[in-house]
């Protein structure tokens, strides 16, 4: 186990990936492995020199103040007895083993552990370096198409595109070079499983910083994004360098830039605005290519109420709500989109009718039609002065009756006229009876 050994190591460290240190400790457990399988040889240690290649076969016991396992520990004044200077937590060496004792069926069980550890310990590299690259974009090449999934071959591992993560436009075949987006990386007993998309916002992002140096440098700052994937994203951008126009810089000479985003995109179509803190300012410009009249922010329900005019109304909403479902997700604001014709005949009817019902109380008041609570209230009133005038009448009514008895003028009594006494006697002639 010289020279042979070492070149065996040097060969797995480039086939494999893995480490020289990792190796030689992955043997070393490997072989102390296989020899604590015999009862009584608990306490064996194996150290390796990584430049020679020799292997030193040992058994060793840890110093400790109170013996849990006596086949691998032993006390603080034993320790001392073998080594003067020891101290709890030392490693004690108590006796060096000839490397003939490790026979044939220890090789075998060792020759196993080693593969068994080597396959674990190349996992966990494989495992560390894409973990490493969650967030960030890939390159494979289809290796096989599932009705679930596409699987790529992104090098030391296997990558999974599954058809939820995949664009509808797109078509794959095999032998394809796909970028894809690094959603989650697991562990898993055939090794690392990469998790990948096409559809997350987070692969645009990356596109943008790939092809746009403005956006890989920092100067310009990708703000918000909301995607549907396969039909139209939206894209806020703000500048960190004054004077740089962040929307011009994204695009491009003649939209180049944004174009090969689009061509990786399979014709995804990319509206690039500018980010601004004022919520009015950035809904306006998130409703863009349609014109915006005026935008009233609602703090307490987080609406935007947004006018535009009427022939810019289709446009603003877009097909099947999408433009305005996209500014809504870029914004965080619930948007609320009504033609100026709408509002102003609305306004029109409110004025209307806020004019009808003033007339109406008007013409209600002239007519004596008055509302229940004025009504009460007169009643009342009308109550309360039939009652005085009662109690006034009923008191002066005695004094007016004597006062006009004691001035009332006399009047001459009607003479009575009185009857003729009959007359037994004859009346005398020419004399006329009464």
């Amino acid at each position: 186990m010289g020279r042979d050994f070492v070149g065996a190591l040097l060969q797995l460290n480039a086939e494999k990936g893995v480490s020289r240190e990792q190796l030689i400790r992955t043997v070393e457990e490997a072989i102390q492995s296989a020899y604590r399988r015999s009862p009584g040889d608990e306490d064996i240690h194996v150290q390796i020199d990584a430049e020679s290649g020799k292997v030193r076969v040992f058994r060793a016991r840890l110093v400790v103040e109170e013996i849990d396992d006596a086949a691998t520990q032993l006390t603080l004044a034993e320790g001392q007895a073998i080594q003067p200077e020891a101290e709890v937590g030392d490693l004690i060496e108590t006796e060096q083993l000839d490397q003939e004792a490790f026979g044939r069926i220890h090789a075998q069980t060792a020759k196993q552990v080693v593969l068994q550890r080597l396959h674990e310990a190349e996992r966990n590299v494989v495992f560390d370096e894409y973990a490493s690259r969650e967030g960030e974009l890939i390159t494979g090449t289809v290796s096989r198409i599932e009705p679930r999934a596409i699987v790529l071959d992104v090098g030391k591992a296997e990558a999974i595109l599954a058809t939820t993560e995949q664009s509808p436009l797109e078509h794959y075949r095999i032998g394809q070079n796909v970028k894809a987006y690094v959603l989650e990386v697991r562990r898993s007993a055939k090794g690392p499983q990469i998790y990948v998309s096409r559809t997350h916002k987070g692969f645009l992002r990356r596109l943008m910083e790939l092809e746009v140096p403005e956006v890989h440098a920092g100067t310009v700052e990708v703000k918000a994004i909301a995607r549907e994937a396969g039909s139209r994203s939206k894209v806020a951008v703000a500048s960190r360098q004054q004077g740089l126009d962040p929307v011009g810089a994204t695009v491009g000479q003649r939209g180049a830039r944004v174009q090969a985003v689009v061509a990786e995109l399979s014709g995804e179509k990319i509206d690039v605005i500018e980010w601004s803190e004022d919520a009015a300012t950035f809904v306006a410009k998130a409703l863009s290519p349609a014109q915006v009249i005026e935008v009233r922010i609602d703090e307490e329900h987080r609406i935007a109420n947004v006018v535009v005019p009427e022939r810019m109304l289709s446009l603003a909403i877009g097909r099947e709500g999408q433009n305005a479902r996209l500014a809504a997700k870029l914004t965080g604001w619930r948007i609320d989109i009504r033609s100026d014709v709408s509002v102003a005949e609305a306004a029109k009817v409110e004025a209307e009718t806020a004019e009808e019902s003033l007339a109406a109380e008007s013409e209600g008041m002239a007519a004596g039609d008055i509302t229940p609570a004025v009504e009460a209230v007169v009643a009342e009133d009308a109550e309360n002065q039939v009652t005085a005038e009662s109690v006034e009448v009923g008191a002066e009514a005695p004094a007016k009756a004597v006062s006009e008895s004691a001035e009332a003028p006399e009047t001459p009594a009607k003479p009575k006229r009185r009857k003729a006494a009959k007359s037994t006697e004859p009346a005398e002639a020419g004399e006329v009876s009464p």
